[in-house]
């Protein structure tokens, strides 16, 4: 509060008193009074006694496994003799996918980014670089059609595994000497449907067609995918 307010005073009595106050715009406190009050709710009227609400078909946690195998030549390292050791971080908010429902399955494809350390024999610094390992699962869901809505939980690791393969000659086919990268995940996949409830408790389905086969087995083209913990395209 600014001085202006308090220097007229004057001694009685030895003891201190205040003239009145002239009404200065620094002393003038009510102008500051704010009251808020929180809006009162409005009743809705509604145009029917019926209600929207979601139906669970079904929940159920799944593994879903990553994996990716990445030659020798790629990385330059000679023989796998070389290799002391191999280090693999994925990175879980990193994981993208894509999902969709058909007639009783859930179908995901997706890939887990992830940090490859090589320690290599009689080379200083160890090899280390990024790479998408991709997974693709489908999960049995009795009931599930594709007009079903679809909820997953963030992505959890249940264990990462590497394992170095020898080059194969098989019927004349050589596969090239690599790693093996393998991301075991664990999530929590939920469908769920939307229905309409009436006043006596009795439910009918918004799309009554909704789990009818089609006449020809549904095709998707998948978009890249986009960043997310878990999420669904």
């Amino acid at each position: 509060m600014s001085s202006k307010c308090f220097k007229n005073v004057v001694v009685v009595d030895k003891k201190k008193k205040h003239k009145p106050q002239k009404h200065h715009s620094c002393c003038k406190r009510e102008t500051c009074k704010c009251n808020f009050k929180k809006p009162e709710l409005k009743a809705t009227k509604l145009n029917s006694d019926c209600f929207l609400v979601n139906s669970v078909v079904g929940t159920k946690t799944v593994q879903k496994v990553a994996e990716r195998t990445i030659p020798l030549t790629d990385l330059g390292i000679p023989v796998l003799s070389d290799i002391v050791s191999i280090t693999v971080t994925p990175d879980l908010d990193g994981i993208t996918q894509n999902a969709r429902i058909i007639k009783d399955k859930v179908v995901n494809i997706g890939l887990v980014p992830a940090t490859v350390s090589i320690t290599v024999l009689d080379v200083a610094l160890p090899i280390t670089f990024t790479t998408s390992i991709p997974f693709q699962a489908h999960t049995d869901f009795p009931g599930a059609c594709p007009q079903d809505m679809l909820q997953e939980t963030p992505f959890e690791i249940e264990g990462v595994f590497t394992q170095q393969v020898p080059g194969v000659d098989v019927a004349g086919v050589v596969t090239l000497a690599g790693i093996l990268v393998k991301v075991v995940l664990r999530t929590t996949i939920t469908v769920t449907r939307q229905v309409i409830k009436d006043p006596e408790g009795n439910f009918c389905d918004v799309d009554p067609n909704r789990c009818e086969k089609p006449g020809t087995p549904p095709s998707f083209n998948f978009p890249a995918p986009t960043n997310g913990n878990g999420g669904i395209i």
